[in-house]
């Protein structure tokens, strides 16, 4: 084949004839070669979503390129992340997804149409999300001490909401509870909003919420905050201590927000595609617009550590899984 190769060129050459260009993927010094398709697995208008238009909109601006957010929704995320690992690793469609499609459902969903490690290449950790924890004002407790000391008291008393079997919310009072020895009864519901009345009302008493859906119910004073799960004090409630602070070591819990190309792509053009996203987020007013999210700019790391940081999430969240036999139903 090499032979014949060569004397096609050579053929070419002696007739003055031009040999067609062969196809070739896009170069990680090309990158993007017009529009960049970013799927998010999830419905417009969402928390991912969001992100992902403000993020990519300052990538955008910083390569003079467009990226076009395409939401496909659907199954916990797994719709659109199976979609995008079936795309050319090129470097024109990317995933910017959460800890639920890479962390959570391969865990929960056995049958998934990808593999979350196999089918992917890590590329750029971009946000983090972390969550409080909120007791109705009804509940005499205003540390977390309290808090576990009165469940102790009164064991399975307590009703925690979350936004359904198998969420991150789920997973979260789960793992608290394990980790403080406490046990509480489970109400799912179909999203926090829905439990938050009754948070008030004190029909549940305890949930985890993210930051921008529950903070503005206890500045008014119908809820009480008592700390906040990410590993340090986050700087969108810096007056909220942390749950490791709080007499649980060690806890800490985000939902990330993370970029992905499909297995295949380039090392050259996964670290490009790196750089572009890791110059975005240090960008002081990319930072003021998560914020408005309650989202927070992700340290500076490479994809290898992101893809640390997703094993070690998933790893974590398979024990909590299987210790409680969680399940979607």
């Amino acid at each position: 084949m090499r032979v014949l190769s060569l004397l096609t060129l050579l053929a070419a050459a002696l007739l003055g004839t031009q040999v067609p260009a062969v196809a070739q993927p896009a170069s990680a010094a090309s990158w993007p070669q017009g529009p960049v398709r970013v799927i998010v697995p999830f419905p417009a208008s969402g928390a991912t979503d969001l992100v992902a238009r403000v993020v990519t909109q300052r990538v955008g601006q910083e390569l003079g390129q467009q990226f076009v957010v395409d939401n496909k929704p659907g199954a916990g995320g797994t719709i659109g992340a199976a979609e995008a690992a079936k795309a050319r690793p090129d470097g024109m469609t990317l995933l910017l997804t959460t800890s639920s499609t890479h962390a959570i459902s391969p865990h929960l969903m056995p049958k998934l149409a990808y593999d979350a490690q196999r089918d992917f290449v890590p590329v750029a950790h971009v946000a983090d999300a972390p969550s409080v924890l909120l007791v109705t004002p009804s509940l005499p407790v205003k540390t977390v001490v309290e808090l576990i000391a009165y469940a102790k008291a009164h064991p399975g008393q307590l009703n925690y909401a979350t936004s359904g079997n198998g969420t991150i919310v789920h997973l979260n009072t789960a793992a608290f509870a394990a980790q403080a020895g406490i046990e509480m009864t489970h109400v799912p519901y179909k999203g926090t909003a829905l439990a938050i009345p009754d948070l008030v009302t004190g029909q549940v008493q305890v949930l985890f919420d993210s930051l921008p859906t529950g903070m503005p119910h206890v500045k008014s004073g119908r809820l009480r905050a008592l700390a906040v799960t990410s590993a340090q004090r986050s700087s969108l409630a810096p007056e909220l201590p942390t749950l490791a602070e709080s007499g649980l070591p060690g806890f800490s819990s985000v939902t990330w927000f993370g970029v992905y190309l499909p297995a295949g792509a380039s090392p050259a053009l996964v670290e490009r595609v790196h750089a572009a996203f890791a110059k975005a987020i240090q960008a002081s007013e990319l930072a003021a617009s998560l914020a408005k999210l309650g989202v927070e700019p992700a340290k500076p790391s490479t994809p290898a550590q992101f893809g640390a940081l997703v094993r070690t999430d998933s790893d974590r969240w398979a024990a909590v899984i299987r210790q409680h036999k969680i399940t979607l139903e």
